[in-house]
């Protein structure tokens, strides 16, 4: 259960109206009201004859006109209470509870005051509610809301005990700062992918994770192609920063400035700044072998992750998001989505309740292997999933070791965040391994050969070759599982895709479940769809690097590796850009 206080406002009967209409974005279906201040005589507009929106909105605003003080500028308080889509379904009565509740937590109006303030909860859809309230009690006072949101978040915690909802953690201000409404429908009118907010956040993660100093810092921001204003003291020294995309402005036509920890709470000055306060040593290492020196320390870095305690484990977790930033950001393309995937799902459980030790063991690993990365960034293009192939199951592991420190340290959102980011981790790791599978896979020529020229048959078509007894051939100790896995449809797709590019599904299933074990796998065809996957990309960029078919065998099944073609014209010749001579005339 989700309280979220929007921002205050002027007009009671235009949110009134608004509540009780059709809605703009989400469709607004039988509204009506589950709870007031005064129940059960302030009547519902849609149910009563008595009672329109105009007289409920004037009745509630009563006694913000009559204060004997100077009026709140903003008057209408307004909070929706959501339940996740995955809870059941509260009756009225059960959200009348949650909603008397609320105006109890946020002093709105606490339990047995009858001169608390006026305010109605309005349900028009099946998991959330609406309560507004007007900011004047009817003494002529106005109410105390110190500690509102905290407080109903706590009271919603009760609640999701007591109706058996999903159960959310408690705010320990380390969760990620999300667009805002206007951000995001701001994105939408100019065609944006995400809101600026999201972008301009990872780009100064990712400058953080990678940066040596101050300058080098500002160096990368600005070179990334956002604006970058610097907050100097009197005395010269930089206390702060602020970014704003190129284009983005408000009503005013002024650039929107975003500081450092209104983007995120480990984005501050200070915060990016322990990146680097405890340098590290970082050799010299030839592009070839920066995934696996990277490989190295992160395993060692996995088996320290936390042994200094609260404060170290603090300062290891946060070093490792940065890794997987950098490593998302030089990562081989085939994995580069998800990569980033995993970056973002970490981000909260970098970042952990209370101070943080720099000292830590694992944590100088980690930074040692993320400047390693960095430094070799140049080489990104030149690196391939399957030299990455090491790495990733060593960060796999990192991230499953973070896991369990949180669990230990009773750290739920940070844990279950971990737990995401492993799974696509090790998504990756199946992509890679089924792509290292298709660089050194080589077809069986005797599969084709050792038929008669008579018995000699082109493969099935799509969907006439059973799928099933391709995985009974390939891998039979799994057939039974695969075979009644939820994922098994998506695999079969796959292999049908495999025949259909003319290679032979058993000899391909084959190459990519002996690649790694299958024996700790959750989902055993699950992984090998995971697999195929970058068996189909490698053989698709294998096949645009050469120019030639991705399919190892032609069409009628018999292997490409005999002798050499010795007939036809030779192809043409490649020639500089530019070069318009034209061709020799071709022979008739």
């Amino acid at each position: 259960m989700m309280p979220k206080k929007a921002r205050d406002g002027t007009d009671t009967w235009g949110l009134l109206d608004y509540l009780y209409g059709p809605g703009k974005r989400d469709e607004h279906a039988n509204p009506h009201m589950v709870a007031s201040w005064d129940d059960p005589y302030v009547e519902d507009p849609v149910r009563s004859p008595h009672m329109t929106l105009a007289d409920l909105a004037l009745i509630m605003d009563a006694p913000v006109h009559a204060l004997l003080g100077k009026r709140p500028a903003r008057h209408v308080y307004h909070v929706a209470v959501r339940n996740a889509p995955e809870d059941r379904l509260l009756t009225d009565e059960e959200w009348a509870r949650v909603a008397r509740e609320m105006m109890h937590a946020s002093g709105i109006a606490e339990h047995g005051d009858d001169q608390a303030c006026r305010w109605v909860a309005i349900r028009h859809a099946d998991d959330h509610i609406h309560i507004v309230a007007t900011q004047a009690r009817q003494d002529g006072r106005q109410p105390r809301l110190r500690q509102d949101i905290p407080k109903m978040h706590a009271a919603a915690r009760k609640f999701e005990t007591e109706f058996d909802l999903r159960q959310l953690t408690h705010g320990d201000k380390t969760a990620r700062k999300w667009p805002k409404t206007g951000e995001q429908e701001k994105a939408v009118r100019r065609g944006l992918s995400e809101p600026v907010r999201e972008t301009l956040q990872r780009t100064v993660r990712e400058a953080a994770a990678a940066a040596v100093c101050d300058d080098d810092f500002f160096a990368r921001l600005t070179a990334s192609g956002v604006r970058v204003k610097q907050r100097a003291a009197p005395d010269g020294n930089v206390t702060g920063y602020s970014v704003a995309m190129p284009g983005d402005r408000d009503g005013g036509q002024h650039a929107v400035w975003y500081s450092g920890a209104r983007l995120a709470s480990d984005l501050s000055l200070p915060r990016v700044r322990e990146r680097w306060q405890n340098p590290v040593s970082v050799p010299v290492t030839v592009p070839a072998e920066m995934w696996r020196e990277a490989e190295r320390r992160v395993r060692a870095a996995a088996d320290q992750l936390g042994a200094g305690g609260l404060h170290q484990g603090a300062g290891d977790v946060a070093a490792l998001g940065d890794l997987i930033v950098i490593a998302a950001v030089i990562s081989p393309r085939m994995v580069r989505d998800r990569l980033r995937d995993a970056a973002r799902e970490f981000e909260r459980a970098s970042r952990v309740p209370g101070d943080r030790a720099l000292e830590g063991e694992a944590r100088g690993l980690y930074r040692e292997s993320a400047q390693l990365l960095s430094r070799s960034a140049a080489a990104a293009g030149r690196s391939d999933a399957v030299a990455a192939l090491g790495f990733l199951l060593a960060l796999a592991t990192a991230i499953e070791a973070s896991r369990r420190w949180h669990q230990a340290q009773e750290h739920r959102a940070q844990a279950e965040a971990s737990g995401r980011a492993g799974r696509l981790l090790r998504e990756a790791v199946e992509v890679t391994a089924g792509a290292s599978a298709a660089r050194e896979y080589r077809p069986r020529p005797t599969r084709a050969t050792s038929r008669t020229q008579g018995a000699r048959r082109a493969p099935a078509v799509s969907r006439e070759r059973p799928m099933a007894g391709v995985v009974q051939e390939a891998v039979p100790p799994h057939a039974r599982a695969v075979l009644a896995d939820p994922a098994w449809p998506a695999l079969r797709t796959r292999l049908v895709a495999v025949e259909q590019a003319g290679e032979d599904p058993v000899d391909v299933l084959t190459a990519v479940a002996a690649r790694r074990g299958l024996e700790s796998a959750d989902s055993v065809a699950e992984v090998l769809t995971w697999r195929l996957d970058g068996w189909q990309r490698q053989r698709a960029a294998t096949a645009t690097a050469t120019g030639k078919s991705p399919s190892p065998t032609s069409k009628d099944g018999t292997s490409r590796t005999g002798t050499p073609r010795t007939t036809g014209a030779p192809g043409p010749t490649r020639r500089p850009p530019g070069d318009e001579r034209k061709g020799p005339r071709r022979a008739r």
